[in-house]
């Protein structure tokens, strides 16, 4: 690429989930807090030039609150592990919450169904400031915040495992036409009390910028009727304008507000404030496109947060897929949706800063193969180089990209998927010592970067 961005890669550790799909547990997963000196030294030879993780909340505050004391082997760890990418010449993004809430939290208040969580967030995002910050010069508050309250309060899929009774998926109980809005509503205020404490207390001083990470794919209308062109239209507003609007607008999308109606909280005049502008740059999390039909057969006596929008969601229509799939039913692969989603951007949000956050692919865990065989990954080869190019092309247009991550460095625990699928671009043998080997993409970015930048 002709442009001065940054490419960098990422990998984070996946914390303790429920309902893992092949009974494993993140205890070790690829083990990079022990082995993160050699994961570097991989980084390092492929050319990276930066490096995204996640702080684990209750690693540094058991308790999840100061009250409860601060455990400084945690803070050792990330401070030995931010020095040592500093040695070998790669900057570090920093997450600050990427979906592990502290148990304690869960069980006082809740967590993110009560106010509480806005103050403890933002005591937590300060001692991050204040620990690292003289050194992490890219914080990241949330890691794609839909997420949490979909699979976490819709579906259940995720931790804590809530969603509706009549859902008839083994939740913990809940309410899946409520929770979801309302824990994204306390996502964001504690977002923005993390951002006014940041940029009036120690950016000046610290020189560093600090985002928000979120996640949206791109939706085809399946026709040119104006019901299909307009339910697209509020998938995306339903997926990416449900955190993006009251970030730059202080409130959320007017088609969310019309069909959730009073199940949809308010921002107060002094909220709406503090959260509009509240991001120096924003990260996007870009893997899949899907198909998109006006449905408004999913209107019911009850509601829930997945049919509030009346949209059908599929990765094909007519026999016709959108794109080829990937390992994981969420990914339909259709890379000219990247380039849509960051026009779309431009346009409607006035052209923010974005850091590509994560992009990639991911193919099933083979157990069959052997280890020859199971790096070589011409798919995933194809797809960065796909995705690269209409990231390329979206630049020339204008958009404001300073750098891409790709998801992932490493295999690693995908969350409830456990270890039947593999992301990395380094595969890890989880049978033998989690030995490090690196798969075709892997050589295939370190000759793309040692070209392009």
């Amino acid at each position: 690429m002709n442009t001065k961005q940054t490419f960098a890669f990422m990998v984070e550790s996946s914390q303790r989930q429920e309902k893992i799909k092949d009974r494993s547990t993140g205890d070790i997963a690829d083990d990079s807090y022990n082995q993160y000196k050699d994961d570097i030294g991989i980084m390092k030879y492929m050319n990276m030039d930066a490096y995204r993780f996640s702080i684990s909340w209750s690693r540094v505050l058991p308790k999840g609150k100061l009250s409860g004391g601060v455990n400084r082997e945690g803070i050792k760890y990330y401070n030995n592990l931010i020095n040592k990418l500093l040695a070998k010449g790669l900057q570090p993004y920093v997450t600050i919450f990427h979906w592990d809430l502290p148990q304690a939290l869960e069980d006082e208040y809740q967590g993110f169904l009560s106010p509480k969580i806005v103050d403890d967030f933002r005591d937590y995002a300060e001692l991050c400031f204040k620990e690292f910050g003289d050194r992490v010069k890219r914080w990241i508050t949330l890691n794609e915040p839909r997420s949490v309250s979909k699979n976490g309060y819709a579906t259940g899929r995720f931790a804590p495992g809530r969603c509706s009774d009549w859902l008839k998926m083994n939740c913990t109980g809940g309410d899946s036409g409520t929770e979801p809005y309302l824990t994204s509503h306390y996502q964001l205020l504690a977002h923005s009390a993390a951002a006014k404490l940041y940029k009036t207390k120690y950016q000046a001083s610290q020189k560093g910028l600090l985002g928000i990470t979120l996640n949206s794919d791109w939706f085809v209308p399946v026709s040119q009727e104006k019901s299909d062109v307009d339910a697209a239209q509020r998938a995306l507003d339903f997926m990416f304008g449900w955190y993006m609007d009251p970030l730059t607008k202080g409130e959320y999308p007017q088609s969310m507000q019309s069909m959730v109606g009073n199940r949809l909280p308010k921002f107060s005049k002094e909220e709406s404030e503090q959260l509009k502008g509240s991001f120096d740059f924003l990260g996007l999390n870009y893997y899949s496109s899907f198909y998109a039909a006006y449905a408004p057969q999913l209107r019911g006596p009850k509601p829930a947060q997945q049919t509030d929008a009346l949209v059908n969601v599929t990765n094909q229509h007519d026999g016709k897929p959108l794109g080829p799939m990937a390992a994981s039913s969420w990914l339909c692969i259709y890379p000219r949706g990247f380039r849509e989603l960051l026009l779309y951007i431009k346009k409607q949000y006035n052209n923010p800063v974005i850091y590509v956050t994560e992009n990639g692919y991911d193919e099933y865990n083979d157990p069959t193969l052997s280890l020859e065989e199971s790096l070589v990954d011409t798919y995933r080869i194809d797809y960065f180089y796909r995705h690269l190019y209409y990231l390329q092309t979206a630049i020339k247009d204008g958009v404001n990209v300073k750098g891409y991550f790709a998801w992932s460095l490493l295999d690693n625990m995908e969350w409830d998927s456990g270890y039947t699928v593999r992301f990395g671009l380094v595969f890890v043998d989880f049978k033998d010592g989690v030995k490090r080997y690196l798969k075709h993409s892997a050589y295939w970015f370190k000759d793309f970067l040692k070209k392009t930048c």
